[in-house]
């Protein structure tokens, strides 16, 4: 840094934490505030008891890190260099009904190989059911581009765009309508062009294959304890408990109130890294933030429907040979099935000590007015028709977690979805629902978004930027095809 800048980081999910590491690594002086009490945002974790007073980690769900990830990565890099908490699974496969299983595993990773190999093995797909599907949209996913595709497909809704794709029920169900769900939001409420953008993300543009790794240890282990190590050595202040409410003018620059009777944090540079509500709540109370068309544009921002994630201790093992995640299509809201036990070493450790096993069930997108025990008796049917091993399973401990944070991506709404800058010079956004020069998504983009907004800030003072990689901005086919 040529000169000090103070920075002040809101938020320490994943988004806030790169942010303010890339910041601190040069000199910056970071204090990162986060509300809860402790850092990880969306994919903490925190100490709770089982019946018998054994402590545990208790996270928001499993996560994936694809090997695609590459900022994310190299900000794990700095914690662990030699990457031993990710441990590589094998397999990623989609089980349904009857016995239906599609497998992502030994697949090629360049396109269109990739695409040939999983259709000439699914089990779902016929040579007569390719002749039905509509070519001219099946070659649109191949030709994914960031400006063309949104400009063409951004006002459809997912739902209407695999219809018009024309699959037999059973190879959507089996290979689309698992990937599109992971994004959390319905088919109908999301933008075509979003999830066009994610089939090239995580497919069709992505030379790394399907295959992810998971983590060996619960999240604050691995992570978050880690980065607030690091960050305090690097000279950053890591505040928990502590909550931004506005963000006002100061002496020289900015300053970030706080709840209660704190006093304000006097900043050069302030990074946003929250969820949308608290993004609007924010704006809402700092009213020199940006212009009248940026905080219409923020305040537009929303979140999707809930997710569901129900952690379930057994009392029985799961039957040999089972994968550790498998995305489910067809039980009804059950998304996904993880068994704990056979990747993470906190749950490993108490299902050898009690012979039982650890799942975890994810359901997204929940549609509203649902009833919470026929949701629940649902997912368990749907557990017991994978596992039937554990259908007389006693439940020795469970936790239910209902969350509604996750960004809505609607059709229409990209065009006006804010980027990293902001029209008030020192005040940058960073997090999952931001719009980024290139494809990412999920952890992927609340990291590359945490960089882009330091770099951002780091440009006004001619320091050098933290580097930035992605897949390949374009698909195999972009610009060949006649209305992309």
């Amino acid at each position: 840094m040529p000169a000090p800048l103070r920075a002040v980081v809101v938020g320490g999910g994943i988004a806030g934490v790169s942010a303010a590491t890339v910041l601190a690594e040069r000199g910056a002086s970071v204090t990162l505030i986060e509300r809860e009490p402790v850092l990880g945002g969306r994919i903490s974790a925190w100490t709770e008891h089982l019946p018998d007073g054994t402590a545990f980690q208790m996270e928001r769900g499993f996560h994936a890190f694809f090997r695609q990830y590459y900022n994310l990565r190299s900000l794990l890099a700095r914690i662990h260099p030699a990457g031993h908490l990710l441990t590589p699974l094998s397999d990623y496969p989609l089980l349904g009904p009857g016995g239906a299983r599609e497998s992502i595993a030994g697949l090629p990773h360049q396109t269109p190989l990739n695409v040939l190999a999983l259709l000439a093995r699914s089990r779902s797909v016929r040579l007569r059911d390719l002749l039905r599907v509509d070519f001219h949209r099946g070659l649109q996913m191949l030709a994914f581009d960031g400006e063309r595709t949104y400009r063409a497909l951004d006002g459809q809704s997912a739902r209407a765009f695999l219809d018009g794709l024309r699959l037999p029920p059973t190879a959507r169900r089996m290979l689309f309508d698992v990937f599109a769900h992971s994004f959390f939001n319905p088919e109908d409420e999301m933008s075509a062009a979003e999830l066009l953008a994610m089939f090239h993300f995580y497919f069709l543009g992505n030379p790394e294959g399907l295959l992810f790794d998971v983590l060996s240890e619960p999240f604050s282990v691995a992570l978050w304890e880690p980065f607030e190590r690091r960050l305090e050595a690097l000279g950053a202040r890591v505040l928990v408990r502590t909550e931004a409410t506005r963000v006002l003018p100061g002496a020289g620059g900015w300053e970030v109130h706080l709840g209660g009777d704190r006093a304000p944090l006097p900043a050069d540079a302030v990074v946003l890294a929250v969820t949308v509500p608290a993004l609007r709540a924010i704006v809402a109370s700092s009213p020199v933030i940006g212009d009248a068309a940026w905080r219409a544009r923020v305040d537009r921002l929303a979140v999707t429907r809930p997710f569901v994630v129900w952690r379930l201790w057994l009392d029985r093992p799961t039957a040999p040979g089972r994968h550790p995640f498998a995305g489910t299509a067809g039980f009804g809201p059950l998304e996904n099935v993880s068994l704990f036990h056979l990747f993470q070493n906190e749950c490993r450790r108490w299902a050898e000590r009690t012979r039982g096993s650890v799942v975890e069930l994810h359901a997204y997108a929940v549609p509203p007015g649902i009833d919470e025990a026929a949701l629940r008796a649902d997912m368990l049917a749907g557990m017991h028709a994978l596992c039937p091993e554990l259908s007389g399973a006693r439940v020795l401990h469970e936790r239910w977690l209902w969350r509604q944070d996750c960004p809505a991506f609607a059709p229409g709404s990209s065009a006006e979805r804010p980027g990293v800058e902001t029209p008030s010079p020192g005040v940058v956004v960073a997090g999952d629902f931001v719009r980024l020069p290139f494809p990412a998504a999920l952890m992927e983009r609340a990291a590359s978004s945490g960089i882009l907004a330091a770099n951002t800030l780091l440009a006004r003072s001619g320091v050098e930027s933290e580097p930035l990689r992605s897949v390949p901005r374009r698909g195999l086919l972009a610009g060949m095809i006649p209305g992309t």
